[in-house]
């Protein structure tokens, strides 16, 4: 009998005892506000990624250049041109190439030269519109710490995006 009473007060004293059970009603509403700040957050994220891909050439065309394309030369003996333009200093005195791109794009800013992406933004400075593309043009002769050393010069004189042209000269 004794055996018997103490099975039924186990079975009351765990009757009494509370059940585990999750409550799920926290994790909706955490969903909840997870939902609303991605449903916010989405417009935000850019549509779309510029990437200009080249297009094959037409060979029927004649090819014209940019009026605003910026070429650094630098020649066999270390000197520096610029679009043709000589005495622009060497590898070694940069400072003669550094002012005169310094003036040339102050000379853009004033003559609102835009790079063509960039003409109808509004929501961009003026400053970060102008047409600050160079490119160097370097035989491959010439020491890579060498074209570091006017690549170094361009982008102090403000120049942005610096393209490297690796062809030999004639």
């Amino acid at each position: 009998m004794t055996a018997w009473r103490a099975t039924r007060r186990d079975q009351e004293s765990s009757a009494n005892q509370a059940r585990p059970h999750i409550n799920v009603t926290p994790l909706i509403d955490v969903l909840l506000v997870l939902l609303i700040i991605f449903m916010v957050v989405s417009p935000l994220t850019p549509p779309r990624f510029l990437a200009r891909v080249p297009e094959k050439p037409n060979t029927d065309q004649p090819v014209i250049a940019n009026i605003h394309t910026l070429v650094v030369t630098i020649k066999g003996d270390r000197s520096l041109m610029l679009n043709g333009l000589t005495d622009m200093g060497s590898v070694y005195d940069t400072s003669k190439l550094s002012a005169t791109l310094v003036d040339l794009f102050q000379q853009r800013l004033r003559n609102h030269a835009y790079r063509y992406e960039f003409r109808d933004r509004g929501d961009l400075s003026e400053d970060t519109r102008i047409e600050r593309i160079v490119f160097i043009k370097a035989p491959r002769a010439i020491p890579y710490a060498d074209v570091v050393r006017v690549l170094d010069c361009i982008k102090g004189a403000g120049a942005s995006p610096v393209g490297l042209q690796i062809d030999d000269l004639n």
